[in-house]
């Protein structure tokens, strides 16, 4: 599997010859210029997760990409003019030689007062080759035979406590930070420390943020 981390929640996931492109949004730098795309994967509609000034653009360079996306999210882009499938929760979706299936349902409590809204985590795998799990802004969901984790490491919504119990429960063999624009560097720095020392036995963080496409 080769992942790049445009930024954010942004993330080009390659693997069983399929190019998955997750989360397109406001805080991610460059996605709007990438070609040859299978499917677009965004799991809510939040402003950091989908970017709707810069998606007709990445849909202009993409015209063979499937728009996969949160039900709510879903009806959103549709009223915009863009053709979409809603994802289905637990329901497997074929894209190339690679499965992509929604856990989850509904976005993290930030505050009693603020609405919830629907947010589907991300499972991608492959034939012999690793199985990735994008939770979008929810902790709730966890699946198992996760081998790597894209963890929110800051939001609004989160507490390092809470990111780091939903480490231990998934228990992958490496994880990489996400969800990390609100952070300057010696924050972001603090937050990957602190994350290391309480890892479960055999977990490794692997951080991708401008590193460019990695094989893991």
């Amino acid at each position: 599997m080769q992942i790049t981390h445009i930024g954010h929640s942004c993330l080009l996931v390659e693997t069983g010859g399929a190019r998955i492109l997750t989360d397109p949004g406001a805080f991610a730098e460059g996605f709007e210029d990438l070609t040859g795309l299978d499917a677009i994967a965004v799991t809510h509609q939040h402003m950091d997760h989908l970017d709707t000034e810069r998606l007709p653009a990445l849909l202009a360079g993409n015209p063979q990409a499937v728009v996969l996306a949160e039900p709510e999210t879903a009806a959103l882009l549709e009223k915009a003019g863009v053709a979409v499938k809603p994802l289905a929760l637990d329901e497997p979706v074929p894209i190339a030689g690679a499965t992509l299936t929604a856990v989850g349902g509904t976005h993290a409590e930030i505050h009693a007062d603020i609405p919830l809204i629907g947010n589907l985590g991300l499972t991608i795998s492959s034939p012999g080759d690793l199985n990735l799990f994008h939770p979008g802004d929810s902790y709730g969901a966890q699946p198992d035979g996760v081998d790597l984790l894209a963890v929110p490491l800051n939001a609004p919504w989160a507490k390092f406590s809470e990111t780091a119990n939903f480490v231990r429960a998934i228990g992958p063999g490496r994880l990489f930070p996400i969800h990390d624009g609100l952070l300057q560097p010696a924050g972001r720095a603090v937050y990957l420390r602190n994350l290391a020392g309480l890892l479960p036995e055999g977990a490794q963080i692997v951080d991708l943020a401008g590193q460019g496409p990695t094989e893991l």
